[in-house]
């Protein structure tokens, strides 16, 4: 768990880039062999909206743009919220095994997917999946971005609600 720990704070300081450019703060850090081959953070949360620049996205898109050969089984994500259907797919069809999340998203998490009963590509991957790393430092920032009036992105969501009721 201590490890756990280590990569989860480098990914909590690109979480912290992250609201401090107005975006969604999930940051996330790709490890091999306890050394960070990648890390990303949330974009576009807030002045161009979409859906498609999650950290982990970024974090991928980074990895394969400097190692193209990237043995993926060998990785571990960590990332300060648990990977939205998206990015787990993403991660899963990568063949990215080892995920590590801090805070659980109560609206859009995709680590309870039931893989065994998907098709072939999905239904023989094997995950461990490690939760609440951090919780609480994840956790607080997550309500520090739902409690400025200046954010918009998922205001009045149910992950909104969970989180400042947490």
């Amino acid at each position: 768990m201590k490890q756990h720990e280590v990569f989860m704070r480098l990914a909590l300081i690109e979480a912290r880039l992250a609201l401090e450019a107005g975006d969604f703060p999930v940051g996330c850090v790709i490890v091999q062999e306890r050394e960070v081959v990648a890390t990303g953070r949330r974009q576009n949360s807030s002045a161009r909206i979409n859906e498609l620049d999650h950290a982990e996205i970024v974090a991928l898109r980074s990895l394969f743009d400097k190692n193209p050969q990237a043995n993926a089984s060998q990785l571990t994500v960590y990332s300060t919220m648990e990977p939205c259907l998206m990015c787990y797919a993403t991660m899963l069809v990568n063949n990215i095994s080892h995920i590590v999340y801090g805070y659980e998203d109560a609206m859009g998490g995709g680590t309870n997917l039931p893989l065994a009963v998907l098709a072939p590509l999905y239904s023989s991957k094997k995950v461990t999946i490690a939760g609440s790393v951090l919780r609480p430092e994840c956790l607080a920032l997550f309500q520090q971005f739902f409690s400025a009036e200046s954010n918009s992105y998922l205001q009045d969501s149910l992950l909104a609600r969970y989180t400042l009721s947490q």
